[in-house]
């Protein structure tokens, strides 16, 4: 049931306060969108994606109409003028409306005593227009971190990449095998109208003209399809998989990998599939579920193996570490708000970890695929390099595809607006004693 205590831009201003606080939006998004009635949760979603998306811009633009900052405790007004700038900015909406309401909004918050503060900046803005960007920072509505490392390390490509990570992604699916052809399934979906053509790199992927519910889908909810990134399908190819395999997917959750692997091979001995986060796995097991799939699901840290590993090796293992994921901030923009520069360094580390303890439990004659979604080098080919200089035996593995750029160790795909997302592959195989 909705709450109508609070209109929908306090509560949006309260989900940025969240986010500005750590908070993802995958946390205090869904409690926030259950506040309202079901007809009006797309709009806030679209509020709080979108003020995310363009925060440095707008956040820009509100500090040079502020004469000082609000205090601390007024700061969720800061985020509601915000929200309203962002609907004055990049949304079809009657000025008149954002303004009377964002007010109205202030005063419900508790905050009667800005109202005026509200108003006369919101008016100002809309009647003087937006800003030049004042930097780089600003015209493309990243951290200055994130801009100046992007250009450092992509200098042909780091505007692309920004561009890229503000454009919206497009709905993209893949086609069970078990169930379907991509061919068939195009069929479906032209009978249900739906317009859709086949991805250029995943065998089984489908890209959408435009995003759709999924129980439009045809047979979605018996397992026909699932919605994944055409970047993350190519992790199958990538695995080699053959019937009898023992296969690990390390930090598996939500589950896409490991459905998608269970699907490209049916004659598989075992798929395990491990992830540290109880609150995940769950996720994992309705996935398997929907699509009449097994896997054994562990909760563990992937690292640690004497808490977990059976002793029986792989033949296969995909590690998809945890990263930055600079790779998919146009599907989470709250990326740019809840990292820093600083994290970027322990998680080369964990990552580095990681390779390390699943290359030890990896058969001799087996296959590892490291995957990240990130676009951040130190998280992508220099682990590689690293992990190659002090590992004896280990070898790369390169490929003959059609996608990403060939770094030396691994193919970095980055992120293309009318297509993939950004990702890193390397293929790492352990010589047969």
């Amino acid at each position: 049931m909705g709450d109508h205590h609070q209109p929908m831009r306090a509560i949006a201003a309260s989900v940025m306060l969240a986010v500005e606080s750590g908070e993802s939006l995958s946390q205090c998004l869904p409690p926030a969108l259950q506040r309202l009635e079901l007809n009006e949760r797309p709009a806030l979603q679209a509020l709080c994606y979108g003020t995310c998306r363009w925060f440095h811009r707008l956040d820009g633009e509100l500090a040079g109409r502020l004469k000082k900052p609000l205090k601390r405790s007024d700061r969720i007004v800061h985020h509601l003028m915000l929200v309203a700038l962002f609907q004055l900015r990049f949304s079809q909406q009657a000025s008149y409306a954002i303004l009377n309401e964002t007010v109205e909004a202030c005063r419900t918050l508790g905050k009667p005593h800005l109202t005026g503060l509200v108003n006369g900046v919101l008016r100002a803005a809309e009647r003087e227009g937006a800003p030049e960007p004042a930097n780089a920072a600003s015209r493309y509505s990243h951290p200055d971190w994130m801009v100046e490392k992007l250009r450092h390390n992509w200098p042909e490509n780091w505007q692309q990449i920004l561009e890229a990570n503000n454009a919206q992604a497009p709905m993209t699916l893949r086609v069970n095998a078990l169930r379907f052809s991509r061919e068939a399934y195009l069929s479906l979906l032209q009978e249900a109208g739906i317009e859709a053509t086949p991805t250029r790199f995943a065998p089984q992927g489908i890209q959408l003209s435009r995003p759709v519910q999924v129980d439009q889908l045809p047979w979605f909810a018996d397992g026909a399809v699932s919605v994944q990134d055409e970047a993350a399908q190519l992790c199958t190819s990538l695995l080699d998989l053959a019937p009898g395999q023992r296969v690990l997917d390390a930090c598996a959750a939500p589950g896409g990998k490991t459905c998608a692997i269970l699907e490209s091979q049916a004659g598989l001995a075992e798929v395990v599939a491990i992830d540290e986060s109880a609150a995940r796995l769950p996720r994992v097991q309705e996935n398997l579920d929907r699509l009449d799939l097994n896997a054994s699901l562990v909760q563990a840290d992937a690292a640690d193996t004497k808490q977990w590993w059976d002793g029986q090796l792989f033949d296969r293992i995909l590690l998809d570490v945890p990263c930055s994921a600079s790779g998919v901030i146009r599907r989470n923009p709250d990326i740019k708000l809840l990292r820093r520069e600083t994290d970027i360094v322990p998680l080369a580390g964990i990552q580095l970890g990681l390779l390390k303890a699943m290359w030890a439990i990896l058969r001799p004659g087996g296959r590892l695929v490291y995957a990240t979604c990130s676009v951040f080098p130190q998280e992508n080919h220099r682990i590689i390099q690293r992990f190659l200089k002090h590992q004896d035996g280990a070898m790369l593995n390169e490929p003959e595809v059609q996608w990403g750029r060939d770094m030396g160790a691994g193919r970095q795909l980055l992120p293309d607006p009318g297509s993939h997302d950004g990702f890193f592959y390397a293929v790492l195989e352990k010589p047969e004693l």
